[in-house]
């Protein structure tokens, strides 16, 4: 069976002494994740917003910008959607540090997921 930590892309980000723990998890576990969910996240993000605007597709790209950001902020089920596929690939042991500071790392799940999202949009 393959492992978890094997199905994500290695990301050359360098590892600091200046950075802290968060930054470390988000920058070795999250980001990794969030490349390897990109697709999944795109095409679900896509049909969410088929479903809540009917008119999603006529969106300038600005509008539609907009649109991505406030969905992620204001619908909680959509937002608990997105952390939960995020959370799916953790480890064992990356679960036991997410706890650590849950509020934080999910604020920071939502913070790059919107970026990734805006960065489809035409």
């Amino acid at each position: 069976m393959i492992n978890k930590l094997d199905l994500r892309p290695t990301l050359d980000i360098p590892i600091s002494e200046e950075s802290t723990e968060v930054e470390n998890f988000q920058n070795q576990t999250l980001r990794p994740i969030l490349k390897l969910q990109n697709d999944l996240y795109v095409a679900l993000f896509e049909s969410y917003a088929m479903r809540q605007k009917s008119d999603y597709e006529t969106l300038s790209g600005a509008k539609k910008r907009t649109f991505i950001e406030q969905s992620l902020q204001k619908d909680m089920v959509l937002k608990n959607t997105f952390i939960g596929i995020t959370i799916g690939l953790f480890t064992i042991d990356e679960i036991a540090v997410y706890a650590t500071q849950s509020k934080d790392y999910n604020r920071r799940i939502i913070t790059m997921l919107i970026e990734r999202l805006k960065s489809h949009t035409k």
